[in-house]
């Protein structure tokens, strides 16, 4: 999705309110609209959302209640309509495309559901990439730390294809803390894995933030997964639904339902 500078609530006359020392991610206010009109759709309708470091939040919602805009804007991969976004204390809203580069290569992990490896690099490699990209230098003492954290202390020298579905997010979750980031934004990382691996990969996001001190934002459709967070936010139509402070699968499932039941009752009439 392509980075468009908002003309809203950005003026030099409109403040954000103080940084919290505290947070992770900050966002206030935050709004997504594409189009303009009768047709215009509103993403995101007012996010005010604050996150301590070394937190694990899960975000949850039915199609199109604005999980990805929201992971997005975050992110800074878009820019809101409106509203201000902070990542450790820094303010990204107004950034120019250049300094969010360096931004998202130096201070941020990502995982998606694709994995996104490069193929003709070995493991280690791969995991280096971000400290390359930023102009550091590659670190193989660090690389093989945090392939060591993953499990994957052997198969520094192996390419993705000789790996399992499974050691390839692990891969990509060491890349995703390679550069000690203050935010590890996940996108569905277990989406294309089964149950049992997806257990396992849940498993080091958590002990990332248990015994790293790492701060993960996880979009996700699963309960299960959820059921690994701090917290879980629940998004409906754009905007904070409800919440639940950690809760188990089948207690998440519920609020699920609760949430899309009315949703389809419409429908149905």
């Amino acid at each position: 999705m392509g980075l468009r500078r908002s003309k809203r609530r950005h003026d030099k006359d409109v403040a954000a309110p103080a940084p919290d020392s505290r947070a992770a991610v900050e966002l206030h206010d935050v709004r997504r609209q594409y189009g303009r009109g009768a047709s215009a759709v509103h993403a995101l309708r007012g996010i005010d959302l604050t996150l301590a470091h070394g937190s694990f939040t899960a975000v949850m919602g039915p199609s199109g209640s604005g999980k990805s805009t929201f992971l997005q804007c975050a992110a800074g991969l878009d820019r809101p309509t409106a509203g201000f976004v902070r990542l450790g204390g820094t303010e990204i809203t107004g950034m120019s495309e250049n300094k969010l580069t360096v931004l998202r290569r130096t201070r941020l992990g990502f995982v998606f559901q694709a994995f996104n490896l490069l193929p003709s690099l070995t493991v280690e490699q791969n995991v280096l990439l971000p400290l390359r990209l930023a102009g550091h230098r590659a670190d193989r003492s660090r690389a093989a730390d945090v392939l060591g954290q993953v499990g994957l202390a052997d198969k520094a020298k192996r390419r993705p294809a000789e790996l399992s579905g499974g050691q390839q997010q692990r891969v990509a979750i060491a890349r995703a803390l390679v550069t000690r980031p203050d935010v590890v934004f996940a996108d569905e990382p277990t989406g294309a894995l089964d149950t049992t691996t997806a257990a396992e990969v849940l498993a080091l996001l958590r002990s990332a933030v248990d015994r790293l001190g790492a701060t993960v934002v996880m979009v996700t459709h699963d309960p299960a997964a959820a059921a690994y967070a701090d917290r879980v936010l629940f998004l409906a139509d754009g905007a904070i639904a409800d919440s639940l402070p950690r809760a188990s699968a089948a207690q998440i499932a519920t609020r699920m339902t609760s949430l899309t039941a009315p949703a389809f009752a419409g429908a149905a009439a």
